[in-house]
């Protein structure tokens, strides 16, 4: 058993080193190289983690083989039970799990215990799988029924980001699993402590060994999953450049794949918002998980006269306690990159009203505030890269036909959000966006269970969402049964 994490502050407290479990066995992985597992508040190690290799992802492959028939034999439901204790145990332990992660992703504790909840809820969805899945059935000719049942893949995988190292991995593992699938999860090497403990409470949950494998490291594991023809689908949450790869090296062994990518959204503010709910939405929005998370807003579109606003959103940033109200950036690398694309619009003209740089509430860390760059233009980087971090670009524009287009104009096509206290205007923008997932006054539209989560264009590299009963299809492939048990003597055209 994986031992508890005992803190309850931000205090710096070591923690177990990330190991692979495979066949229901904690196990070492193969690779010779490892890395430090880095608190981001303050810079310091915590653990450490192994490298692993084909022969680890094999070995994990095959244990799953071994031990799938026999889960598949289990009815449905008594699968949807494995969920309902994991939630009990996730609920038992909610403290625990929220300063972890915590710990090793950097978010302050609300945001920490909110991801875990969202966890929780991805799990209350897995356990009423067995009452949505029930196949539809009809008489269609004179003795004859038609039904439609979903078979589970076999042996399948799902491949998980930093930001939120507890959460994403329950945007599979129910549908997955109760499905009656094997799982094998490689969760990323900046923060695989999460993981440690969520295998263990599958595993007192009384999960069989063998059907959730934790296979750890970077791109040599990421590529075994890709390549190994024992495993029938692949999921994976990352950036577009990676998802674009691992969609098309998944997909040419036959595979299943579905690559949710980057972002970069939209938030369009008109001149009739609301400037209390707007100012406070927006800046929940772009600062949340110190901005690192796919749905966070990066561009806020100003239509007309909307100076009162904007005045607003930078007087509340610049009020954040940073430490207490953010938390810091997930690696020093994620430091350099966002200053880099402050420091790239201000030499090109842009306007800096708020500068989070050299911000730091510790003496160690990776630390960036929150910062706000007004006169954006259209070919500055900052208008259209992905920045991933607590950065608001702002961009002017005279009417909403040209804010519309400016979100058009992008890629990607991941969220986009309205401000408006116009019907209307709500109306035209959730009906002409280029976006998966459309919030209006909303500045961060997750759907939640049982909405499915994905975005559009370049977004996204597959069929569907990752969550929801999207998600379960994913996992599944329908079965179609024809039956005739009624011996009547005349014909049909079925015979």
């Amino acid at each position: 058993m994986i031992p508890r994490f005992e803190a309850r502050s931000y205090e710096m407290t070591r923690y177990v080193d990330a190991r692979n479990y495979i066949g229901g066995a904690w196990v070492d992985p193969s690779g010779s190289a490892s890395l430090e597992v880095v608190n981001p508040r303050h810079g310091e190690a915590i653990a450490r983690v192994g490298m692993s290799t084909g022969a680890d992802v094999d070995a994990a492959v095959k244990a799953a083989a071994a031990a799938v028939k026999d889960w598949q034999q289990w009815p449905m439901r008594e699968r949807a039970h494995v969920m309902y204790r994991a939630r009990e145990i996730m609920v038992r332990d909610l403290e625990e799990l929220s300063w972890l992660v915590s710990h090793e992703n950097g978010k302050v504790y609300a945001e920490a215990k909110a991801e875990v909840e969202k966890g929780i809820e991805c799990v209350e969805f897995g356990c009423s799988l067995p009452n949505l899945a029930a196949g539809s059935q009809l008489e269609v000719s004179r003795g004859v029924r038609c039904e439609v049942v979903h078979a589970p893949l076999g042996v399948v995988a799902g491949v998980v980001p930093f930001n939120f190292p507890f959460m994403v991995p329950l945007w599979m593992l129910p549908q997955a699993l109760v499905g009656g699938n094997a799982f094998l999860l490689k969760p990323s090497e900046q923060v695989p402590l999460s993981s440690l403990k969520l295998v263990s409470i599958f595993e007192e949950a009384g999960l069989p060994a063998g059907i959730l494998s934790l296979v750890q490291g970077g791109r040599d594991a990421v590529e075994a999953l890709c390549d190994h023809p024992g495993i029938e689908a692949l999921a994976f949450v990352g950036s577009t450049r990676v998802a674009k790869l691992v969609y098309g090296r998944a997909a040419a062994t036959g595979k299943r794949a579905l690559c949710l990518g980057g972002a970069k959204n939209h938030l369009i503010v008109v001149p009739d918002a609301d400037p209390e709910l707007t100012a406070d939405n927006v800046v929940a929005s772009y600062t949340g998980c110190a901005g690192q998370r796919c749905m966070a807003a990066s561009v806020l579109v100003a239509v007309g006269d909307v100076q009162h606003i904007i005045d607003e959103v930078a007087r509340r940033s610049a009020a954040m306690k940073l430490g207490e109200d953010m938390g810091p950036i997930t690696n020093a690398a994620g430091v350099e990159r966002i200053e880099g694309y402050i420091r790239q619009a201000e030499e090109q003209g842009a306007k800096v009203l708020l500068d989070g740089r050299g911000s730091k509430p510790t003496p160690g860390g990776h630390w960036v505030g929150p910062t706000v760059l007004d006169g954006i233009t259209g070919e500055m980087p900052a208008a259209h890269d992905e920045i991933f971090g607590p950065v608001l670009s702002i961009r002017r524009v005279d009417t909403l036909d040209q804010a519309i287009a400016i979100e058009n104009e992008n890629p990607y096509g991941n969220a986009s959000a309205v401000y408006t206290t116009s019907g209307d205007v709500a109306r035209r923008v959730m009906n002409e966006v280029e976006a998966g997932m459309c919030g209006v006054n909303i500045g961060v539209p997750v759907p939640r269970e049982p909405f499915g989560f994905g975005g559009w264009n370049d977004s996204l590299f597959g069929h569907g969402n990752v969550t929801g009963w999207d998600g379960y299809l994913f996992w599944t492939r329908p079965r179609k049964i024809t039956s005739k048990w009624s011996l009547q003597k005349d014909q049909t055209w079925m015979s």
